[in-house]
């Protein structure tokens, strides 16, 4: 259906976006903190998270939760197209 896959592009991009900006605030000088941006923005959960593994883990844990919606539904549900 195109409305849910719609709603799923939505919710991709602000999960994207609202992980993007706090990344950029608190974890901005961090080792990882580009090669994570990158693995966040293509969906490539595992990189994502291999990339942010030495950040401090509350830091780390804020971060996933918020970059939950991008990685949710698996890189092959994340539109293609924004």
């Amino acid at each position: 259906n195109g409305d849910e896959y719609n709603a799923l592009g939505e919710a991709v991009r602000k999960g994207q976006e609202c992980s993007y900006r706090f990344m950029a605030a608190m974890a901005g000088n961090l080792p990882g903190f580009e090669a994570a941006s990158r693995a966040l923005f293509a969906g490539r959960a595992a990189d994502f998270a291999s990339r942010i593994a030495a950040w401090p883990p509350d830091l780390r844990a804020h971060v996933q939760r918020l970059a939950g919606p991008v990685f949710q539904q698996g890189q092959d549900a994340v539109p293609q197209h924004a």
